[in-house]
């Protein structure tokens, strides 16, 4: 069934969450695109790679597998005639690393495989302070320099909001910049209690838009992952405030 809020679902940005609805949203949506523009566009999954080095006592919990180590195998025993080997003076702790890949959508020429649009849905990597957000904002001005066209959606309340100029106060956010309008782009403030816009999604001039009806992505991701089974069991982050939260019981309340 899908969600039983009218528009974002506050609890899908719980930590344990959000990633799996990021990696679950961007393919849908591409799905969603691709009916639209075949045979002449090509609808793509790319990814952001961000490494990050750890405390040797770090552990984080945001609901995806952080840290991969590499185990060596134990050394095998020295066969009779081998060369001696010096041991080392001394030893060193390897730093642990997280690589954390989160997907975006492109939408390419089929015929010179140029990028057309860019589709990104944010996460609490490009919105929190430090390198992920600088390596992400240093992407986002390339393309808003280049010919292309970039759609930005922020599902997030969470983190200090990306570069936008005359944005309101709002909940959420969805952003196309057409390169013809540039420096000004369209934008969708949002509340909690609103449906979650359908977003054109410029393409080659003079060519109509697609069309990403964004509440629906959020309710098929919602049905298809089994949310309604363990999202419930924590509570929205960031805290809704008192009000908000009385009107959120209603929905929660309902899917029993």
């Amino acid at each position: 069934m899908p969600s039983p809020f009218p528009g974002m679902n506050p609890y899908v940005e719980q930590d344990h969450v959000w990633h799996d609805f990021h990696e679950r949203f961007c393919p849908h949506a591409a799905e969603v695109l691709t009916a639209q523009v075949r045979p002449h566009y090509v609808v793509k999954i790319d990814e952001h790679v961000y490494i990050h080095e750890l405390p040797a006592d770090s552990q984080r919990l945001v609901g995806r597998a952080d840290v991969s180590v590499a185990q060596s195998p134990g050394s095998a025993s020295a066969s009779a005639g081998a060369v001696a080997v010096l041991e080392a003076p001394a030893e060193v702790r390897l730093p642990v690393v997280d690589i954390e890949r989160i997907s975006y959508v492109e939408i390419r020429d089929r015929e010179n495989w140029q990028l057309v649009t860019v589709l990104e849905l944010l996460s609490p990597s490009n919105k929190m302070s430090g390198a992920d957000r600088e390596q992400y904002v240093a992407k986002r001005s390339q393309l808003l320099l280049s010919a292309v066209h970039f759609v930005e959606l922020d599902l997030l309340r969470g983190g200090p909001r990306l570069p936008l100029d005359e944005l309101q106060p709002c909940a959420y956010y969805a952003m196309v910049s057409r390169i013809e309008k540039r420096p000004r782009a369209e934008i969708w403030p949002l509340g909690l209690r609103e449906r979650l816009p359908v977003i054109p999604i410029p393409l080659r001039s003079p060519g109509p838009d697609a069309r990403l009806d964004s509440q629906d992505v959020l309710n098929h991701v919602y049905d298809a992952a089994g949310y309604e089974d363990y999202i419930y069991l924590g509570e929205p982050q960031p805290r809704l405030s008192a009000e908000d939260a009385e009107w959120a019981k209603q929905f929660v309340l309902a899917r029993d």
